[in-house]
């Protein structure tokens, strides 16, 4: 439970310990690294697994790379000459030296260093890592003839600045500029990953001619409504409705009214733009308002010079407004890469198709999602009135899950985890379930779980495609303490576990960045008033490591949680991460009876969202799992009517 809203908080595993693995001698990774010895359970309550001087040297060495320190690595560095970890001492020692406090250098001091690196490492986690950091020094001074040779080596190239650099080299070698800016639109979506690379691109496609200065205009305002005001002016200029945004982002509903009033003062496009602003910033207050505005945007056009929260945004808006026309339209001009990107639209698209009477139609759009197994793709099988059981179990053997298990990055990322280093160990674990087939990533889920490392569980078994097991993908541990306290106070399991799976992935230790805690992820002070509550006597905060005092103060705030808000998981669902009173308030703005759906896709806070709609989804397939039964999904989300807000006590 994570009342984060005004933090804009996002879960940081990094102050994780994992408690139970005991670090090994050496003898299996190139005869430095021994997989480490195993207790039963992560539920040990026995010391952390001892760390060495030198691992606190590598430790020390990681955050000194972290804050680009290049005197503290090299001096670290050169005391861990013979560590296992032998790339990772490498790589923060050299990494420092191609970022200092401004960004990215341009200089060649490192490149010997780096191209010894990615020789010595090659095809390996970390060489892709480093590959990408040196792309981006390369980039940024222009040598496109090296940026090429080691582009077309990324492995992952899941960095949006290193494409946009991999645009501009192809620009320089004098390719389409129309063409570029065409594949750009897939890249320059979310400004928060824009960095250098890609301000310099938009500039230098309009400069080509590839891309109007009204869409370089429409990149930089879509940063100024996330605040990135110096990006945006580098991007598009000074933009003509600058004032209207951020007018729009203080006071919607003033703006609204002050834009009635004076839009016929600017040219149809920055009308149209301006239209598509306010309506985002009235839809995420839930102003009626929002519909209003995003019609008169539809009626001018230019929805191509919206940004991708002002696209999603007039889509909700229409949802709450029951408006399916404005539903149909908004996903209708959708940037084609935002439109497929989220089944929400899929599934709402086929929704207003459905209510347009329009039902083959709408068949037809279930039917692109009916494949998936998520909260949409669950919601459309239910349109299609096909069953939403889980699927068929498929069985490894021990073999597999033995051939699992000697795997070098398996062992790596254990002895990673055991330093409290999740970050890296997942980079490890991750690395070696790329082209895995289903039954291997299978084999590595059970192999995860035997390990008690669950959240690899979860990682491993949620990548399978046609062959499954969803005992994995949804595993129940810690059940012999989690079901009696649900039996106790009539709490539904199956949700309880979807909330677990979504909070801390079965996390013991897992710890987020304002201090919610355990595998319920609960906040302190809300500890204290549960604990009271039911009687919980001599409870000190320091017990919300305890297993059995984690779960039954988690469960109970939710019980509490759902008798508050009338016996409604939705609600219930999103005032335990953002907040009964929140929830209320949300509820309250309603018009009329709402589908839960529809009220879980226009929260707004993108975190609590996202959240809902997965805790939701998770329980229908515990249900399924552990009961081989469950409710609709839609009649369990139910019809939510308005309702005014009452002061909770709750916190």
């Amino acid at each position: 439970m994570k009342s984060a809203i005004m933090h804009h908080k996002h879960l940081h595993w990094v102050k994780i310990l994992v408690l139970s693995l005991v670090i090994g001698a050496s003898n299996v990774y190139a005869d430095k690294i021994k997989k480490p010895n195993l207790p039963q359970s992560y539920e040990s309550k026995a010391a952390p697994a001892e760390i060495a001087d030198t691992d606190r040297m590598f430790i020390d060495l990681r955050e000194a790379a972290k804050k680009n320190d290049v005197f503290r690595a090299q001096q670290l560095s050169s005391n861990l000459v013979n560590y296992p970890f032998d790339d990772y001492v490498a790589y923060f020692r050299i990494k420092p030296q191609l970022f200092d406090g401004s960004g990215t250098r341009s200089d060649y001091s490192a490149d010997a260093q780096v191209i010894a690196f990615l020789n010595q490492y090659q095809d390996t986690a970390l060489a892709d890592r480093m590959r990408n950091d040196w792309l981006l020094v390369l980039g940024k001074r222009k040598d496109w003839a090296r940026f090429d040779i080691e582009y077309s080596k990324c492995v992952l190239d899941d960095y949006t600045q290193v494409k946009c650099y991999s645009l501009l080299s192809k620009l320089s070698q004098g390719e389409n500029p129309t063409k570029l800016a065409i594949d750009s639109r897939a890249l320059l979506l979310d400004p928060s990953d824009f960095g250098q690379a890609c301000q310099e691109l938009v500039s230098s496609l309009v400069a080509a001619g590839g891309m109007t200065p009204s869409e370089a205009k429409a990149i930089g305002r879509a940063a100024s409504e996330r605040g990135f005001e110096t990006m945006a002016r580098h991007l598009g200029g000074e933009d003509p409705i600058g004032d209207i945004v951020k007018a729009a982002k203080a006071d919607p509903a003033k703006a609204y009214r002050d834009f009635s009033q004076n839009a016929s003062r600017y040219s149809k496009e920055n009308q149209a733009v301006a239209w598509g602003v306010i309506g985002q910033f009235l839809a995420k207050k839930l102003d009626p308002n929002a519909d209003d505005a995003y019609r008169l945007q539809q009626e001018l056009g230019y929805n191509e010079l919206l940004s991708v929260e002002s696209q999603e945004w007039k889509v909700r808006a229409g949802l709450r407004a029951k408006d399916w026309a404005l539903v149909k339209n908004a996903i209708d001009g959708m940037n084609p890469v935002v439109r497929s990107k989220d089944p929400a639209w899929t599934y709402w698209y086929g929704s207003a198709l459905k209510a347009e009477g329009q039902d083959a139609k709408a068949t037809e759009s279930f039917a692109l999602i009916a494949d998936q197994y998520n909260f949409y793709g669950q919601l459309a099988r239910e349109e299609l009135g096909k069953s939403n059981q889980v699927p068929a179990k498929t069985k490894v053997t021990e073999q597999e899950i033995d051939a699992i298990a000697s795997r070098k990055g398996f062992i790596r990322g254990e002895r990673l985890y055991a330093m409290n280093l999740r970050f890296e160990g997942n980079r490890e674990w991750n690395w070696e379930l790329r082209n895995m087939t289903d039954k291997q990533l299978l084999a590595a889920a059970e192999y995860a779980k035997r390990i008690h490392l669950y959240d690899r569980v979860v990682n491993a078994a949620d990548r399978t495609k046609q062959e499954h097991d969803f005992s994995l993908r949804y595993p129940t541990p810690f059940k012999e303490v989690l079901s009696p306290i649900a039996r106790q106070i009539d709490l539904n399991l199956s949700w309880a576990y979807g909330l677990i799976r979504q909070e801390s992935r079965f996390i013991i230790n897992a710890s987020s960045s304002v201090g919610a805690s355990g595998l319920m992820q609960i906040m302190p002070n809300t500890a204290k008033y549960v604990a009271k509550k039911i009687g919980m006597t001599n409870y000190t905060n320091d017990k919300l490591s305890d297993t059995n005092t984690n779960l039954t103060l988690g469960s109970n705030y939710l019980k509490m949680l759902l008798i508050d808000l009338d016996g409604f998981w939705v609600l219930a669902s999103a005032a335990y991460n953002a907040g009964p009173s929140r929830s209320k308030a949300w509820r309250e703005t309603l018009t009329g009876p709402t589908e839960g759906a529809i009220f879980a896709e226009t929260i707004p806070c993108t975190e609590t969202r996202v959240y809902v709609k997965n805790v939701l989804s998770n329980a229908h397939y515990y249900s399924s799992v552990m009961n081989g039964t469950s409710q609709s999904l839609k009649q369990r989300l139910g019809v939510i009517s308005p309702k005014a807000a009452t002061q909770s006590e709750l916190p």
